[in-house]
């Protein structure tokens, strides 16, 4: 019998941008978005920071307009109270698919000797993984950026899995065919955006990552996607 007590971590929130409330009560995002700065508004008319509650405005990188907020689950169920019962059960639901999909991050031992044998175990992956991760120390200049494309192929790591590892921990999202770093990965600086125009003329935007990005991408996904 396995006697080590798996622990979910209670500090991830679960979040939902304002474009998936929207989608789900068959409402406009622009309609939406009005109802969570009314909220908002009232719920904290005297905070400089909304990060400091978990709440994350996404802006348009050209236009510099709001282009969806992300909410905790407090303020999401604070929101739709006002909301038909049916939309609201639909905003519910969904939480709790979200709450679901969180997975243990971290495990007790309940005995000396298990607690040997994970310690044993910790230190044999970090001792598997080191060269991977030392190996990055070659290429990461303070100060530089590259491209997503570029840092895989150095990391040798599958650009695709890579990039769909990123999204699926909430450290890269997609918006108009644009892959960009969340608010709090940015913040990190792991990421930097690029803006500028083309030879033909037109706007571009990409995503670079910055040699602690890269240091962090290898450490995370070392053991996951490292060839």
């Amino acid at each position: 019998m396995n006697l080590l007590s798996t622990i979910t971590n209670q500090n991830a929130s679960v979040t939902m941008s304002s474009r998936e409330i929207a989608e789900l009560c068959e409402k406009q995002h622009a309609h939406v978005l009005r109802d969570i700065r009314n909220m908002l508004n009232e719920l904290y008319p005297n905070l400089d920071s909304l990060d400091l509650k978990g709440i994350f405005v996404k802006k348009d990188l050209l236009t510099g307009l709001t282009d969806e907020i992300c909410l905790p689950k407090r303020e999401t169920m604070i929101l739709v109270s006002g909301y038909r019962i049916d939309l609201r059960a639909k905003i519910i639901d969904r939480l709790e698919e979200l709450e679901s999909q969180q997975t243990p991050t971290a495990v007790i031992p309940q005995s000396y000797s298990e607690a040997l044998m994970l310690a044993a175990k910790l230190q044999a992956e970090k001792e598997r993984n080191a060269p991977k991760v030392a190996f990055v120390d070659h290429y990461v200049d303070v100060g530089t950026s590259k491209s997503l494309r570029e840092v895989s192929k150095i990391l040798k790591m599958p650009e695709r899995a890579m990039i769909d590892c990123l999204i699926r921990d909430k450290f890269l999202f997609r918006q108009s065919g644009n892959l960009l770093p969340h608010q709090t990965a940015h913040s990190k600086g792991y990421f930097t955006v690029k803006t500028g125009t083309a030879e033909h003329g037109h706007n571009f935007t990409q995503t670079r990552v910055t040699g602690k990005g890269m240091e962090f991408i290898a450490a995370r996904y070392a053991s996951e996607l490292m060839l």
